[in-house]
């Protein structure tokens, strides 16, 4: 993979794209697919970039995948929840014009690609309790799709995170059902499905892709059948601005410099910047690393520089999409589903609860944070579970009673005694404190409510939770020796800050006025969403969104002047 698959750089086009993620592929096939001369370059030497790595989820309320099942509501209630969870943080006509376009843009998508979307059953909003919130969810996933019609480019699909064997698909759907192990019938019937499936399909030949690959696959299929050229290994170094217009992209190929002018726009989805130390330490909460993130590992924050060199306003530099995650030796593990089930709690280092541990991720970081700067330990915290727990349920792609590896314990991710106390000295905890911490959290367990934080009222707690437990199925004693401790650090799918942008996707200044002939989508643009995450998919929907909206911006601008 040491040459680009598109040959040399044209010197001149319509519309530059910078990153073949999920963004910056939907703006180049809308780009294409209206009549303009467009290039996408990339970084690295993959497509699909954080998407690829992604659970695949889209929450893009009132699309055809849930229209067909029967989960489609208005858009007046879509719009009245992000009012709700969002609020002023993004200007309203912004958040209105995600919710009135997402689904046409899905409907583009289906059209001009192979990707089909299908509704994840009551994976429920994040916050389905606030006005206009969702128990049921707006969350769809791609259906798997067979990718032999990629051929070689193939091999240029990005490494995924979880690294799942060929032909292994488990979707979101699944996934639920599986992380309970034997608890129901679901989930022993849903293991045995996928692997019949994984041997079928390797009998037949086929090479199956799900979740975020599946969407990374079918944009780059679109983009092959619409004869959008990508250059891969072609980094964006800076823009040519001229009379305060964008009119180009100055990048490095092969260690040469050289400049692609675009006659009507750039278009920015190269990501956000977790990869970037620099600038990690300068914007976001401390302590950070970039060990910590699931990101793609070429997000290093240059769509977000050049812009910022170009006189853009930036917002929301100090967030991102957060999660609770397990650092493990072999890489991050994006705590989903674990920290939900019952028999399980998170501690800080005075060995105290201080949240609902089943709260939706980026609100779970927030409240690490929070906890971090009151001057008590809080990075790490510690997940503390029993062998009940162990035995019972998957864990960080473990199957049920399977050991934890002996490199986890060596590297101290996790710990293990036989009793409370004896953890407590392991983690360096009161072990007072902590034992107490146990005992209110077991009481709770027994009464089915969390008189501290509520875990278990939310729809979205139920979700992962185990419905054979009663009477909280997200609550269950701590009582079954020995006691394990895992380490929980405030990691990231990727950050959320970025370049702000209007309602197409037109890169503004400070002042509100347009940087002409710029555009971002993706994390490389400050979040529709916000402070907070409105459900399932609430990264690739907008990305892939806004993307679009880029696109058509530029050709009806294109039009006009040609009028």
């Amino acid at each position: 993979m040491s040459t680009p698959s598109s040959g040399a750089l044209p010197d001149v086009v319509d519309v530059v794209v910078v990153g073949a993620g999920g963004a910056g592929m939907t703006a180049a096939l809308a780009s294409a697919k209206n009549g303009l001369d467009t290039i996408l370059i990339e970084k690295s030497a993959y497509f699909g970039g954080s998407t690829a790595r992604s659970g695949g989820g889209v929450w893009m309320p009132g699309n055809y995948a849930l229209k067909a099942a029967g989960q489609a509501d208005a858009p007046a209630e879509s719009k009245r929840y992000l009012d709700s969870i969002v609020g002023d943080v993004v200007p309203k006509v912004r958040r209105d014009t995600y919710i009135d376009r997402g689904p046409e843009v899905l409907e583009f998508i289906r059209d001009h690609t192979p990707l089909r979307f299908t509704w994840v059953p009551d994976y429920a909003d994040y916050h389905p309790e606030s006005p206009g919130g969702r128990p049921a969810g707006r969350s769809c996933e791609p259906i798997p799709l067979d990718a032999r019609f990629l051929g070689d480019e193939l091999d240029r699909l990005h490494p995924q995170y979880t690294k799942a064997p060929a032909n292994m698909i488990v979707t979101q759907a699944d996934f639920r059902k599986i992380s309970l192990g034997l608890r129901t019938l679901q989930g022993p019937i849903t293991m045995v499905k996928v692997l019949l499936n994984r041997i079928l399909a390797g009998l037949r030949g086929r090479k199956m892709y799900a979740m975020g690959n599946a969407i990374a696959i079918g944009l780059r299929k679109g983009l092959v059948d619409a004869g959008v050229p990508v250059h891969y290994e072609t980094e964006l170094t800076g823009l040519v601005i001229e009379d305060g217009r964008v009119v180009g992209v100055r990048v490095t190929q092969g260690g040469r410099e050289s400049v692609v002018r675009a006659r009507r726009g750039v278009i920015l989805g190269s990501g956000g910047f977790e990869r970037n130390l620099e600038m990690r330490e300068k914007y976001q909460p401390q302590p950070t690393s970039v060990e910590w993130t699931t990101g793609s590992e070429f997000n290093t924050g240059g769509g977000i520089l050049a812009g910022i060199a170009a006189g853009a306003e930036t917002d929301l530099l100090d967030d991102a999409w957060w999660g609770p995650t397990i650092p493990l030796p072999n890489g991050p593990w994006f705590c989903l589903a674990e920290r939900n089930l019952p028999g399980s709690m998170i501690v800080n280092q005075a060995g105290e609860r201080y949240m609902n541990e089943a709260l939706p991720y980026v609100e779970a970081v927030h409240e690490i944070y929070a906890g971090e700067a009151t001057g008590v330990g809080h990075v790490p915290s510690w997940m503390v579970i029993d062998q009940r727990y162990r035995n019972r349920y998957v864990f960080a792609g473990l199957m049920p009673r399977q050991p934890f590896p002996g490199r986890w314990f060596k590297t101290g991710v996790i710990r293990k005694a036989d009793t409370i106390e004896a953890l407590a000295a392991e983690i360096d905890v009161p072990a007072e404190r902590l034992a107490a911490t146990v005992e209110r959290f077991n009481d709770f367990a027994r009464s089915g409510t969390d008189e501290d934080f509520h875990r278990g009222e939310s729809a979205y707690d139920k979700y992962y939770s185990d419905p054979t437990v009663k009477p909280n199925p997200s609550l269950h004693t701590i009582d079954q020796g020995p006691f394990y401790a895992v380490k929980i650090v405030p990691g990231d799918l990727g950050t959320k800050g970025g370049l702000v942008t209007d309602e197409h996707a037109r890169v503004l200044r400070a002042d509100g006025s347009v940087i002409a002939g710029l555009y971002a989508a993706g994390n490389v643009s400050s979040a529709v969403m916000g402070r907070t995450y409105a459900g399932p998919g609430a990264t690739i929907g907008p990305a892939m969104a806004f993307g679009y909206l880029a696109a058509e911006d530029i050709a009806g601008a294109s039009a006009n002047e040609t009028a």
